[in-house]
């Protein structure tokens, strides 16, 4: 075990690694500070983490549902963590929380509000809108949203804790739903610059559009994320359906369920066009076989593959329900999708990106420079200034802001 010399930090998540973008973002902020705080992690699986600077405390899990495994670990790691503050003298300068995952946290990140979220999503959310065979799944989202924004009502409404919004779209949604005002902070997500930037893409190109089997001709429009419903996927599918571009293609790349989508695409007739594959460690080999990336999400948070694209040089469409639009400007370094459930808005500006070539390249140029100073190296130094002032009780004399 080691000496109690640097800031102890108990943190809570059900799992970490690079593969999910919240998860993705502690597994970055864990990583660039380990050499100055001394983290626990308590959690039921790892991966991408240094556990040589990192302890790990194994929260067992059962098998179920999502929701039944996500409300075990809410009263396991309590219990764990009592075990080792009781019989192994483990105390902690502070708990820190990706989201609600226990009720003891002194610092929580905020990726998603769910009763946002739960608002923006109704219309996805109705059992006679859906396949039959989908219905289970459609009845397991609505019960977890409900019991996410219970947990939410009694956890973000408290005045005196410390909240991390990973956009300003976040922070004034804390204030709307949960009159959230004091001790707010905005640090947005960041990028690997080694990984995701122009020179890599192009390296790799060639290789990836031969693999997954696109011609020179083809333009093809990257999609990454789970709950496609969510990232606005039939508006997509619906604005392409509109061009009658044969050599428009789309590529989904992401764990959800592809079943509800497919009447769609046999309606629009797209369904030779569109390539669903699952995510992969090395990103940038998607970005790469890429020629634009279409995120008409009707809510996120923030969004990490729209600006791993710009990294990379790709042009972006981005929803402005998104958070990372607040870092663009439309018509220079992205194109912002004001309405994401209008597909003929969308269309426009795919149709603006496949003609007109010079247009395509100044935006990815552009793209490439704004997202190139949104690292992960900054995020984490911002997260060190909120650890030292939380652990300090200092966090009350800062307003709700962002921090630079």
């Amino acid at each position: 075990m080691m000496s109690h010399k640097k800031p102890r930090i108990a943190v809570v998540s059900p799992f970490l690694d690079k593969q999910h973008g919240t998860e993705r973002c502690i597994v970055e902020q864990l990583q660039g500070l380990a050499d100055e705080f001394e983290f626990h992690v308590y959690s039921a699986r790892v991966s991408d983490l240094d556990l040589h600077k990192i302890v790990w405390h194994r929260i067992p899990l059962i098998p179920g549902p999502h929701l039944a495994q996500y409300i075990w670990f809410f009263g396991a790691n309590h219990l764990c963590r009592w075990v080792d503050r009781t019989f192994r003298r483990l105390t902690f300068d502070l708990t820190y929380s990706p989201g609600i995952n226990c009720f003891d946290a002194g610092l929580i990140s905020v990726h998603i509000v769910f009763a946002e979220f739960n608002r923006l999503a109704q219309r996805h959310l109705h059992f006679g809108s859906n396949p039959l065979r989908f219905w289970f799944t459609l009845l397991h989202r609505r019960i977890s949203y409900q019991f996410f924004i219970f947990l939410e009502r009694r956890v973000y409404s408290r005045q005196d804790l410390p909240l991390i919004a990973v956009s300003g779209k976040v922070r004034d949604t804390l204030r709307r739903f949960y009159g959230h005002q004091q001790n707010l902070f905005v640090v947005y997500n960041g990028i690997e610059p080694n990984k995701f930037n122009p020179s890599v893409r192009q390296t790799l190109r060639a290789s990836a559009r031969s693999g997954m089997g696109y011609s020179c001709s083809d333009f093809v429009l990257l999609l990454i994320g789970n709950d496609w419903n969510t990232k606005g996927l039939p508006c997509l599918i619906e604005a392409v359906g509109m061009l009658k571009e044969p050599q428009i293609k789309i590529l989904v790349v992401g764990n959800d369920v592809r079943l509800p989508f497919q009447e769609l695409l046999e309606q629009q007739r797209l369904t030779p066009f569109v390539q669903f594959l699952p995510p992969r460690p090395d990103a940038e080999f998607f970005y790469a076989a890429a020629d634009a990336y279409a995120g008409p999400s009707l809510a996120d948070a923030f969004g990490i593959p729209p600006l791993e694209a710009m990294a990379c040089g790709l042009p972006v469409i981005i929803s402005r329900q998104s958070g990372v639009s607040e870092l663009v400007t439309h018509g220079v370094d992205a194109c912002i999708l004001e309405n994401p459930a209008e597909p003929a808005e969308l269309a426009t500006l795919i149709r603006r990106l496949y003609e007109d070539e010079e247009f395509r390249g100044r935006l990815g140029r552009n793209a490439a420079q704004t997202a190139a100073a949104c690292t992960w190296k900054r995020n984490a130094e911002q997260l060190r200034s909120i650890l030292q002032k939380v652990i300090a009780g200092q966090a009350q004399a800062i307003p709700g802001s962002r921090v630079t």
